[in-house]
């Protein structure tokens, strides 16, 4: 039996329709929800059986798999999925997303900086948000990675300034298990650093994230030091919670951003 989605517009729904069926592409990588059709702005996609919580064995399967998913790459940072069109989304916010490779950043700072950290601090910011203090303070961040101080390489099977193919939006909740492991559901999918599906992994609280965490390291080795950057690749979610949610997330995201000033 399928599962009708109501997107908020038709635009939404073809975007989140090639946005699964980009991370279906990925040679070896997690199951996606299958999409049946698209008409207007309903998604009609595969309907995932309640299978619980996963066990320690489908939770590091599923890491391998994720490690080759974004193995398959991107053509740029920021990079929609093929046949888009279009800014993303994130929730309810909206992505800025580079037209193409000759407007896109040239690293994955710049992108971080100018196409995720600042557009949402600033709504973040306007709703109430961040205080002006807080926002000084993600805005020094924001120049450093401008700068490219901050950058750092990716995994090991990608090449070290290579873009990932990202979910974009893998807190746990995105994650559906069924008698065959993981299934992945609602991405914001774009061509981004792996360590930020990790984060965001992290941020709410995955179930057995360490199976998961050693699964995708045993097929492509993460960074040294990838742990002190976890809150910096959280900044972006934390902002957008921020903007749609409140003033805790603001906090959050203060916090997070102060770890990475000198």
């Amino acid at each position: 039996m399928d599962w009708v989605k109501r997107c908020p517009t038709a635009s939404a729904a073809a975007r989140e329709a090639a946005g699964l069926r980009w991370l279906a592409t990925a040679d070896g990588g997690p199951r996606v929800v299958a999409v049946h059709a698209v008409d207007g702005a309903r998604l009609t996609l595969e309907r995932v059986p309640d299978g619980g919580r996963p066990d320690a064995s489908a939770a590091a399967s599923f890491g391998a798999a994720l490690a080759r998913m974004h193995a398959a790459g991107a053509a740029f940072w920021g990079a929609p999925p093929p046949g888009s069109g279009g800014d993303g989304r994130i929730g309810a916010a909206v992505l800025a997303t580079p037209a193409d490779a000759r407007t896109a950043p040239a690293t994955w700072g710049a992108f971080y900086a100018r196409c995720r950290v600042l557009p949402h601090l600033r709504s973040a910011v306007g709703r109430g948000s961040v205080t002006a203090a807080g926002a000084a303070v993600i805005e020094r961040v924001a120049d450093r990675l401008a700068a490219g101080e901050l950058d750092h390489p990716q995994p090991g099977l990608l090449a070290p300034d290579a873009p990932a193919r990202l979910h974009g939006d893998l807190w746990s909740g995105n994650v559906l298990w069924d008698a065959g492991g993981a299934v992945l559901i609602d991405p914001a999918a774009h061509g981004g650093h792996a360590e930020t599906d990790l984060a965001m992994l992290a941020l709410f609280g995955a179930p057995h994230l360490g199976e998961i965490l050693a699964g995708y390291d045993g097929v492509s080795p993460l960074a040294p030091g990838w742990r002190d950057r976890v809150a910096l690749h959280q900044l972006h979610p934390l902002l957008v919670h921020a903007e749609l949610f409140g003033p805790s997330y603001g906090r959050d995201a203060v916090d997070a951003a102060r770890g990475y000033l000198d």
